[in-house]
């Protein structure tokens, strides 16, 4: 057993939040008032993340974490706790330096960086050199797989969090309330209750599939107490998770869209948490908040475009991108994947469908990087259609944003996806989705009118997708109809930001 006080009440679920199992849009429907109203603007919220797209990010979190509290400023007063990776201290070399803190278990000492953003959002950097200067994502070296002490990262980045919920980091500031996201930060909640804080905690899900499992042997160098190892607390399966102890000691979990929160009390999305997610869900403690994009995307053509206007901009971008990837001209559709090649993704799915877009005088282009298998996949795809099919193997965001901007259609046949971002990129730049029908997907795709959804997670329903689409895009006026339609829609983040108060007055009141 550690040394530390961190020990009391470790396998007490938090109490249960009765009368808000109501999502926003039944409220909506129901005339309830606006959600978010009733948070306090004095209320001091601390957002942990392990990932900031102003710094360093991997994928959607990173957008998120950037975004997110940005928008939340308006409605209280909020600031990020974030690793002091190598990218975070090379923008910011001379931030200062709040307190020095010692170290717990086998978590090293630390020291707690203080700055503020250009736009004035103040940001907690966790520096210690040993766990983050160092080359790689923030999970990872460059080259694939995870850093071996990716348990001691973030459990530091956990505790740093509740060791600030506890005044004890920065004495001038101490947060009402903890937001963690995913599994590098959901130790949190636990360490707030082995400490005897009532902080309420929220813990959001940007993807189940990634938990954070450990051996028990790892509990005293994490500062787990022995207690807190069991069905009731961090024990799955016989390892400690992390997420699920964010799952079981927070105040309230919420995840990235209203289907995927169903989805994911069901064994065949659940991951082995069904069980737990479905009792929370019943509390009316699990909430879907289908995430908003950068407003960037919102603004991509100057001025009032109408129907001309967007066609040429259209067809300028789609010009540039053909002579960027070698294509030549064609008056057929223009099809893109702009994702991770990875199995979770459908990439598979889409080079079957392939030879569809090729058949009926289509082009795709692939960018993106992921499954060597998949990559290799793409490249020889590739090699077979040089007229018909290029790709780049890699990422770079203005790139993408031009592809965005450029397609007719995006092809997303997600096996899961919590929210997904692309398909709202798509949609604002006038790119068609076809996508699977599940998660966030459902949620931000009008089936026919916005994009094009499949049922049957097969190279056949996607095909048949594909066919609708290319249909849609021969009848000239069903295909302007539906990009306009695409277009106007908005996904900024100014309802998810109240969504997201409402959850945290609720669990502030609990």
């Amino acid at each position: 057993m550690m040394a530390d006080a961190l020990t009391q009440s470790v396998t007490d679920p938090v109490p249960a939040t009765s009368g808000h199992a109501l999502t926003y849009a039944a409220a909506v429907k129901e005339g309830a008032p606006e959600l978010g109203t009733v948070l306090p603007a004095a209320t001091k919220l601390l957002f942990v993340t392990s990932e900031m797209g102003d710094f360093i990010k991997a994928g959607g979190l990173g957008e998120v974490s950037s975004a997110l509290p940005r928008q939340l400023r308006r409605l209280c007063d909020v600031r990020v706790l974030i690793p002091g990776f190598r990218q975070v201290r090379a923008a910011r070399p001379n931030m200062d330096i709040v307190r020095t803190m010692p170290r717990t278990a086998s978590l090293p000492p630390w020291s707690l960086g203080r700055f503020t953003t250009a736009d004035g959002l103040t940001i907690y950097a966790l520096l210690c050199d040993e766990l983050y200067d160092r080359e790689g994502s923030p999970y990872g070296p460059y080259s694939g797989g995870d850093f071996p002490d990716n348990d001691i990262r973030f459990a530091r980045l956990s505790l740093a969090a509740a060791e600030l919920a506890a005044g004890e980091a920065d004495p001038n500031w101490k947060p009402d309330i903890l937001h963690v996201n995913d599994w590098p930060s959901a130790l949190a909640p636990g360490y707030l209750r082995w400490k005897g804080l009532a902080t309420p905690s929220i813990l959001t899900i940007h993807n189940l599939a990634y938990q954070g499992l450990y051996q028990p042997s790892r509990l005293n160098a994490l500062g787990i107490p022995d207690l807190a190892f069991s069905v009731n607390g961090t024990e799955f399966h016989g390892k400690i998770s992390f997420l699920k102890t964010g799952i079981y000691y927070g105040s309230h979990v919420t995840t990235v869209s209203e289907t995927y929160a169903h989805e994911i009390t069901t064994a065949e999305h659940g991951c082995g948490l069904e069980g737990l997610l479905k009792t929370r869900m019943g509390e009316g403690r699990l909430t879907g908040i289908v995430n908003g994009i950068d407003d960037s995307w919102n603004a991509l053509i100057a001025g009032e475009p109408g129907a001309r206007r967007i066609r040429q901009w259209k067809q300028q971008n789609a010009a540039d991108i053909r002579r960027t990837f070698d294509l030549p001209p064609t008056s057929g559709p223009l099809f893109s994947i702009i994702s991770r090649l990875v199995h979770q993704k459908g990439i598979d799915l889409s080079i079957e469908a392939a030879e569809t877009i090729i058949g009926n005088g289509g082009q795709l282009v692939v960018t993106g990087r992921g499954e060597p298998r998949l990559e290799d996949a793409i490249e020889r795809l590739a090699k077979r259609h040089p007229r018909a099919v290029a790709a780049r193997i890699g990422f770079d965001d203005a790139e993408a944003r031009r592809l965005f901007a450029a397609s007719d259609f995006l092809l997303m046949p997600s096996r899961f996806e919590p929210c997904g971002l692309s398909q709202m990129y798509a949609q604002r730049s006038g790119a068609l989705p076809i996508a699977y029908r599940t998660g966030g997907l459902v949620d931000t795709i009008e089936d026919g009118r916005s994009g094009f959804l499949f049922s049957t997670l097969t190279s056949a329903g996607l095909t048949s997708a594909v066919s609708r689409a290319i249909e849609a895009f021969r009848s000239k006026r069903m295909f302007r109809t539906m990009r306009e339609h695409a277009m106007a829609k908005r996904f900024d983040w100014s309802r998810p930001s109240h969504r997201y108060a409402d959850v945290y007055a609720r669990a502030l009141a609990a």
